[in-house]
């Protein structure tokens, strides 16, 4: 599979109806076949104690750019679900909005793996503050 099967606008609308919970904190910057880079408007609720970025946010934002990515790649299917995220925390993030650039490394029929880096606005993706590793279970009836 090379191409998008949803666009950038039609991601955005389906997390703001299906995660409004989430969807007003990240933002699609870009999405490309099996890539996709979001924001995470930093926020006083995603600060942890010290005024950084909190873990739980950083995970949040990982899971969300695989998951846009992903479906980017099948259409929305909004039962493809986290089997695993491992997150590694690398440095204490810039006071900005994060960045996270999300690849999908294999897309098979039942699982999707991939990886993200997480950095601070403004600064340098190879210094990142955190690395992530992930994999989705695609639903059972695939209708890719």
């Amino acid at each position: 599979m090379t191409g998008l099967r949803m666009t950038r606008e039609e991601l955005t609308a389906f997390l703001a109806r299906e995660f409004p919970q989430v969807a007003p904190d990240v933002v699609i910057e870009a999405l490309a076949p099996m890539t996709a880079t979001m924001r995470l408007r930093r926020n006083e609720k995603h600060l942890r104690p010290g005024g950084t970025l909190s873990g739980p946010s950083m995970a949040l934002l990982a899971d969300v750019t695989a998951y846009v990515a992903l479906l980017g790649m099948i259409g929305e299917q909004a039962l493809a679900v986290t089997t695993n995220l491992s997150l590694n925390f690398l440095r204490k993030p810039a006071d900005a909005d994060l960045l996270c650039d999300g690849r999908l490394l294999k897309l098979g029929r039942r699982l999707a793996v991939g990886d993200a880096v997480l950095y601070s606005e403004g600064g340098d993706p190879a210094q990142p503050v955190a690395h992530a590793t992930f994999t989705y279970a695609l639903p059972s009836k695939d209708t890719r």
